[in-house]
């Protein structure tokens, strides 16, 4: 085939996605200098389309960047007035006092908020200084120069067949090249994995680790809403087969924000997360608040949890990692956009900075040294052990030698008696075989408080066009029935939560059957698959969920 020919446009820098992150990065730079060109490339359909958060906010990035958010309109409305901690039983639960956690632990001062709003309210910001967004436009390419710097990416590629050779309607792209790079494509992002690898910049950092959240907003009777109020649960129904919990959010217009995140290093690979999660809302506490309500959406993404010790090597000869790109989720918190927003901030001091000093295709070391000593540092080395002994311990001795963690660290400054420990393996390697654990039996869905796989999917408005290359990648297409399958059960049927894999019985005996429509872009196969077989990868730009207000 040959070569293709693309138009190439040249800026000061390049910025792949528009997430608290992205847009951060872009709003500083232009605050900094106004005559620097500055990009934003978002791979959804529109800004906030691919966002998906709890979110309880820390408002700690967003106050460094934008002091005045509350007279320029943010979506920022609803501050947390109560703040309850629960340990579930299958039949009630035993309310924890908030009175022994580590102060870092309290919700008051925060703001319950839907992200995807606040992303396209930033958008609207960083517009307004001259940065140029460009939403649906997927990056699927990293460009070098001559030199081996990263120089900029392709995006915008549509039309190809489903074979990957170009169609009849095929729109090769645009080169855009900038004097630095920001990746800030969120958890397992496509290009951040391809330069962790090129540039080894994992090397010496401990296993990244991740969880899968999920969640779903319910219109519910005013009468039981309580506008506010946030709620956090552990237990059941995971009990001992998985970490994980919880969140119940009273968000504004009566609207509750109900989500479970699972740590993805359990080991019984028939663990259902998805059904799990289903599980949670007909436990009496949740379902009383549920009943009578109407399910407005749903969606789910993975959320990075190595914390400190899985950082990778934030900055690249030509660009740098930002936000989730880097895992800067304080875990215990189950906060990471101020993180991110402060990231952000930090990478365009130090691009605006060599850029003004005649720089380009150099590592950003200003950046790498902010982010490892400065406010997220800080932030993070907190609760750095508390992942790890959760793992290692279970949910009751992990909470109560992490928040003993926690409070020393708190009194001494930093220092823990327990210094950093490690977290072990991947999660990959943390998959059990199936002969070796309990099959699970999960109720049905009743499809008033609970609901199959697919039918919720159609509750996050995604769409792929079918015409295109699958962006799910099997290295070999037999390790799903040779291996996973009598080994594992294929546990990629029941960890994607949005029906995207299926074992399907032929003629010939079982086939896989990838059905990447359905994917919501959470990136778990790519992450818990045990022969690490499954690589996601951009599908053409718009496509994916079109989340409304996660």
């Amino acid at each position: 085939m040959a070569e293709i020919e693309r138009e190439a446009m040249d800026v000061d820098v390049v910025i792949v996605g528009a997430g608290p992150a992205g847009l951060s990065a872009a709003i500083r730079l232009k605050q900094i200098d106004a005559d620097l060109n500055v990009v934003v490339l978002e791979k959804g359909s529109e800004v906030g389309a691919h966002i998906l958060s709890g979110a309880v906010l820390d408002t700690t990035g967003i106050d460094a960047l934008i002091p005045d958010w509350k007279d320029k309109g943010a979506p920022i409305n609803v501050p947390v007035k109560k703040d309850n901690f629960y340990l579930l039983g299958e039949g009630g639960g035993i309310r924890v006092p908030n009175w022994p956690m580590p102060p870092l632990m309290s919700n008051h001062g925060k703001y319950i908020v839907s992200m995807g709003n606040v992303t396209r309210w930033m958008a609207e910001q960083a517009e307004a200084l001259g940065v140029e967004v460009y939403p649906g436009m997927s990056c699927s390419e990293v460009l070098f120069d001559d030199n081996g710097a990263v120089r900029g990416v392709v995006a915008g590629e549509f039309g190809k067949n489903p074979d990957g050779t170009p169609g009849e309607g095929y729109e090769p792209g645009m080169e855009l090249n900038g004097k630095y790079v920001l990746i800030a494509e969120g958890v397992r992002g496509s290009l951040a994995k391809q330069l962790m690898s090129h540039f080894k910049l994992c090397e010496g950092r401990d296993f990244p680790k991740y969880g899968l959240g999920m969640k779903e907003i319910w219109e519910v009777d005013p009468d039981k809403h309580r506008e506010g109020t946030v709620t956090h649960t552990m237990g059941w129904p995971l009990g001992k087969n998985a970490g994980g919990g919880g969140f119940i959010y009273h968000a504004e217009n009566n609207q509750v924000y109900v989500g479970f995140v699972v740590h993805l290093n359990y080991a019984n690979p028939h663990l259902y997360p998805y059904m799990e999660f289903q599980r949670l809302k007909h436990h009496p506490m949740v379902a009383e608040l549920l009943q009578g309500g109407k399910r407005l959406a749903y969606g789910a993404r993975a959320i990075a949890e190595g914390g400190y010790q899985s950082m990778p090597k934030a900055v690249f000869p030509g660009g740098a990692l930002l936000g989730d790109s880097v895992g800067l989720v304080n875990v215990p918190r189950i906060k990471g956009n101020h993180n991110a927003m402060l990231s952000g901030i930090a990478a365009a001091d130090a691009a605006a900075a060599a850029i003004k000093a005649g720089r380009s295709g150099d590592e950003l070391d200003a950046y790498e040294a902010e982010l490892r000593s400065g406010p997220v540092a800080k932030d993070l080395k907190k609760v750095r052990n508390v992942k790890p002994l959760w793992s290692k311990l279970g949910l009751t001795g992990g909470l109560a030698l992490g928040g003993f963690d926690m409070w020393v660290q708190t009194l001494t400054g930093g220092a823990s008696l327990f210094g950093t420990l490690k977290h072990g393996k991947s999660d990959a390697a943390a998959t059990g075989e199936a002969a070796k654990y309990p099959k699970i039996d999960y109720p049905k869905p009743d499809g008033v408080l609970s609901f199959d796989r697919l039918t919720n999917v159609s509750f996050s408005a995604t769409n792929h066009e079918e015409n295109q290359p699958c962006h799910l990648h099997l290295k070999d297409p037999d390790i799903p029935i040779s291996l996973n399958l009598p080994k594992y059960d294929e546990p990629a049927q029941r960890y994607c939560p949005a029906g995207v894999y299926e074992v399907v019985e032929g003629d010939n005996g079982p086939r896989f059957q990838i059905n990447f429509q359905n994917c919501v872009h959470c990136k778990t196969c790519d992450i818990k698959d045990p022969a690490q077989n499954i690589t996601w990868t951009v599908p053409q730009g718009g496509d994916g969920p079109n989340y409304p207000n996660m």
